[in-house]
């Protein structure tokens, strides 16, 4: 059997139980503590146990159970009130609102007990000089439950009215409660304003901003204002996630969801929290997670998701459909034992009307990308949409067809449309050709078909163009019949047979070429035969330079480049000289155009970035002047590129917003990913980081719909997870870098980006406080720098994680990691980091087994890397750049001593003798005088921080009883800062400065 604990273990114990997390564990560990208590038959140490079961009991899902141990104590308060201590006193009054609250939660508990242990609360507080301000803020709590608005606005009004004392709620919760009851009677911004403070971060508790971020979330919806909506579901979902006691505001979370369009986000929170089906600990907030579940089933049920596999209650396979149904029951089976309790309809209606909403957004993209099992099974069932303008004209085209429609009227269409060169062409050609089944048509009818169903086949459609050119010919038209062979030969060239395809293009150019001279056929044939072997040429260019995923021509010299250039650009050259007199008609304004950005791209890549500009430029503006603004696209995000390549940020933002105007409605979503991503770096690269943030968000959504969310997707969010933290957001920045990062690869994003973005979440963490998971991330960075050729970020991430580790309490790990850094530091000649690592090793040892002598010998080693660094600086020449070298190791030598005399003084215990604290002292004082003379040869510059180790050392010598020099260092500071105000204005730091230099006067005095 083991020993039982003293009184002070068990209090330890019980403090380290209460860091746990939230859960059965924790519960169990208070209930063993308990029985520990009770051993000791000390009074005190059972109230106490019993206050740390009830307090870790009510933050958990078995709040049911804390009812026991406050009777019990409550009992032996009305029995032995001598036996408790006034922290414990105070202790068991403030849980008397627990009790409120909890009775509230449980259905079985009789309305009639409510009530009367509401008067007796009110009478206990009386008894003991409290505030009403508890009580009527509990009695607000029974009525707003109740649905007895117009008790609820009496107790409201009386509980603000009353003061504040030791047994208010905290600032946090009390505008926490405020604001939900202005969001329940509709006031949502009065009730933002309430809750102002707590997300400002200036009111904060264990529970707050939690519960405030969470119940914001649909105020902000309603009132449109769903960029915040999202930061607060990213920042706040960020901290409810580990807490199990959140349940509610876990659930305000999943609604948010389900009502922004983000379903699949949505069952990822379910399956994350399996138990919150079934813990029945806390009835109430069970309801609130059961009634927003049927809310979620029933959104996919209606998006015609119901037979989609879903996570429920364990211990058999869900659909939604059959969720939807199960979480409905059970909510509005709860929401009837409250109302049997409270004899009221209440609890049902909000129920019923919480899981009726509608949905308040359509599409609100967060940044984060669902799991792919949630994805995946959403996606299939529910395909991305096609963009809107062609599902518009497919819808169109499916209602004529269903109406039985004129042929001849459809081919009409489709013919002007083609002229026109309208994305819509394509359906409208489909709808031709499935109305033409079963019809005979003449010969022209038939090619034109056969020749735009080519066009959609990519290689198989290559015998479908040759068909189409054999009908063209035979219905006389000897022109287009060429221009068939054309497209068909282009084709060819993008399977790989580009020399192939270039042959039979040449022979369709010199036929073409003598068929318009002798006036057989048009400009705009021509043209066509023209366009394809430029476009040929312009492939083959691209394979002479490895371009486009092909291999380098095997005679890619230098020479035959040139001359495969020289080709391309002779064609296109060609091309816009026949169809630019012509820009009036749309087809040939449509190959003058990319004729123009053919030129382009030749100058591009010959460097020539004026050139390219102004030849992409004409195209846009060709294409725009033709109404076909969407071909105008690609080469918008062209000049965008070259324009951020000369530096040019604000050329590049217009492009790249062109590019986005101009693509409207018809860009698939692949497109519209990358314009948005593009277009957000040009913005961070000019620092608008707010923008930034929104189009790589858009560029993230766009990125998932095209199915692409492990690619570019993942890229996306690692842009906004970096523009976030440059803002400071960075909870947001944690949950999408967070989210990024598992589908970073080495093959496709590069091993850079996986350190990036395990750096930025570092940073991230460590603003949040979460110092351990931060250094794991800079640690597993530093694994891959490692084999970097340049080390510099190997050492800067190693000594990262140093620091991380010290601050999470982790000095064991911190040594090995500040170790690393400084051998890194060592190997790259950089002695501020080198010393600085060993200064970080100095500290630690003085607080671990290394103790001072440990810590003398780290901090005498990084004294003397400072003095081997200068000295080797003093030998190098007498330039600004080394003159400056020299300044900053000088100061870190300075710094240096400081904290060596800080750290003898720091490691002094306070029970030392006489002796051997004022050896440490003397010690100390040695390191601190060096400190002074070295920072003091610094010049001005250092004022402030040679002032600061001087009055150091006078605090020093007062201790060792030399009061006559202990006051001529602090007027030695006073005498620096003569005039100085005048000269440089106020300062807070000179201010402290004398004021601690007058102090140390009159301690002398004294």
């Amino acid at each position: 059997m083991s020993q039982a604990m003293d009184f002070d273990t068990l209090r330890q114990a019980m403090a380290d139980n209460y860091e746990q997390p939230e859960g059965p564990a924790r519960n169990a560990r208070a209930e063993q503590l308990l029985v520990e208590a009770e051993k000791l038959n000390i009074p005190l140490a059972v109230i106490e146990a019993l206050g740390h079961q009830l307090k870790v009991y009510n933050y958990s899902s078995e709040k049911d159970k804390m009812f026991v141990p406050f009777a019990r104590l409550l009992r032996m308060w009305d029995e032995r009130p001598e036996d408790f201590d006034e922290y414990e006193i105070h202790s068991l009054h403030w849980v008397f609102k627990w009790m409120s609250a909890g009775m509230l939660d449980q259905p079985h508990i009789p309305l009639a007990s409510i009530e009367k242990w509401l008067g007796e609360m009110e009478h206990r507080y009386r008894l003991a000089g409290h505030s009403e301000r508890a009580v009527r803020g509990a009695e607000f709590s029974v009525a707003a439950h109740l649905g007895d608005l117009e008790r609820a606005e009496r107790a409201y009004t009386a509980w603000l009215a009353a003061d504040r004392d030791t047994m208010a709620d905290c600032h946090a919760c009390e505008l926490h409660s405020q604001g939900w009851w202005r969001a329940v009677r509709g006031a949502d911004a009065e009730a933002l304003e309430l809750w102002g403070p707590v997300l400002e971060g200036e009111y904060t508790c264990a529970h707050e901003p939690h519960t405030v971020l969470a119940s914001s979330l649909v105020s902000l919806l309603r009132l449109g204002r769903v960029d915040e909506a999202r930061a607060h579901h990213l920042r706040g979902f960020r901290l409810v996630r580990p807490m199990e006691s959140m349940r509610g505001a876990y659930a305000d979370h999943v609604e948010f969801c389900a009502l922004s369009g983000n379903e699949a986000r949505a069952l990822e929170l379910l399956a994350e929290r399996p138990s919150y089906f079934t813990d029945s600990g806390d009835p109430r907030s069970k309801l609130d997670f059961m009634a927003v579940t049927a809310l979620l089933m029933d959104r996919l049920t209606g998006l015609g998701l119901g037979d989609q596999a879903v996570p429920g209650p364990a211990g058999r396979v869900w659909t939604s459909g059959e969720l939807a149904v199960h979480a409905r029951g059970e909510a509005l089976s709860l929401a009837a034992r409250f109302d049997a309790r409270n004899g009221t309809s209440y609890v049902s209606e909000r129920a019923r009307a919480r899981m009726d909403q509608p949905a308040l957004v359509d599409r609100l993209p967060l940044g984060v990308r669902s799991t792919r099992s949630a994805r995946a099974g959403l996606r299939a069932t529910a395909p991305a949409p096609l963009p809107r303008a062609v599902t518009e004209a497919a819808e169109e085209a499916a209602a004529v067809a269903s109406s039985e429609p004129d042929l001849s009227a459809l081919l009409t269409d489709a013919r002007r449309l083609s002229a026109l060169r309208s994305p819509e062409a394509v359906e409208a050609w489909a709808a031709v050709s499935r109305a033409a089944e079963g019809h005979e048509l003449d010969l022209r009818d038939r090619a034109e078909i056969a020749d735009h169903a080519a066009m959609e086949r990519g290689p198989e459609g290559i015998e479908l163009f040759h068909r189409a050119a054999e009908l063209y010919a035979e219905a006389g038209d000897p022109g287009e019949a060429l221009a068939a062979r054309s497209r068909a030969a282009y084709i060819h060239a993008l399977s790989g047979a580009t020399e192939e395809a270039l042959t039979a293009a040449s022979e369709l150019y010199e036929k073409v070429l003598a068929l318009f001279e002798e006036g057989g056929t048009g400009v705009s044939q021509t043209a066509s035969v023209l366009v394809g072997r430029a476009r040929i040429l312009m492939h083959r260019v691209d394979e002479a330079e490895g371009g486009a995923g092909a291999e380098p021509e095997a005679a890619g010299s230098a020479e035959a480049g040139g001359d495969v250039v020289a080709a391309a650009e002779e064609a296109a050259r060609e091309l816009l000289a026949l169809a630019e007199p012509h820009v009036a008609d749309v087809p040939l304004a449509s190959r003058a155009a990319e004729a123009q950005a053919m030129l382009g791209e030749l100058a591009a890549r010959s460097g020539d970035a004026e050139e390219a500009t102004e030849r992409l430029s004409l195209a846009v503006e060709t294409f725009v002047a033709a109404g076909l603004p969407w071909f105008a696209v690609e080469y918008d995000s062209r000049l965008a590129g070259i324009a951020l390549r000369l530096g040019d940020t604000d050329r590049a933002e217009r492009a790249a917003r062109a590019a986005l105007d101009h693509a409207g409605a018809y860009l698939e979503p692949m497109g519209q990913a990358q314009l948005h991503l593009q277009l957000a770096e040009i913005l961070g690269t000019s620092g608008q980081l707010r923008p930034a943030s929104e189009h790589a968000l858009e560029a993230a959504h766009w990125a998932d719909e095209a199915g692409q969310a492990g690619t570019l997707g993942a890229w996306a969010r690692h842009q906004l997870g970096g523009f976030l933290l440059r803002q400071g957001r960075w909870a947001e920045a944690a949950e999408v870098l967070e989210s990024a990062l598992p589908d970073l690869t080495t093959d496709m994003h590069g091993d850079g980006a996986i350190v990036q973005t395990r750096w930025w979440l570092g940073d991230c963490l460590t603003e949040l406080g979460e110092h351990r998971e931060a250094a794991e991330h800079w640690l597993r960075a530093a694994d891959i720098a490692q084999h970097w050729p340049e080390q510099r970020d190997h050492a800067m991430l190693a000594h990262l994680a140093a620091e991380a580790l010290g601050h999470a309490g982790l000095p064991g790990q911190a040594d090995q990691a500040y170790a690393r850094a400084g051998d890194l530091w060592r190997g790259l000649g950089n002695a501020h980091g080198l010393v600085r690592a060993l200064r970080a090793r100095a500290w630690a040892a003085a607080r671990t087994d290394g103790g001072l002598d440990g810590a003398r010998e780290l901090m005498g080693a990084a004294v003397r890397e400072c003095e081997s660094a200068i000295a080797g600086a003093s030998l190098d020449s007498g330039s600004p750049e080394d003159s400056d070298a020299r300044h900053r190791l000088v100061a870190e030598l300075g710094h240096t001593y400081r904290q060596f005399g800080d750290l003898v003084v720091r490691s002094v215990p306070n029970d030392a003798e006489g002796a051997s604290a004022r050896a440490a002292f003397e010690e100390a004082l040695g390191h601190i005088t060096e400190a002074v003379s070295v920072i003091a040869s610094l010049g001005p510059e250092a004022l402030h921080s040679r002032t600061g180790a001087e009055l150091a050392a006078g605090w020093l010598e007062a201790d060792l009883g030399r009061p006559a020099s202990a006051a001529a260092r602090a007027r030695a500071v006073l005498a620096a800062y003569e005039g100085y105000e005048e000269a440089a204005g106020p300062d807070e730091t000179v201010q402290a400065r004398r004021a601690e230099a007058n102090q140390l006067l009159e301690l002398r005095e004294e």
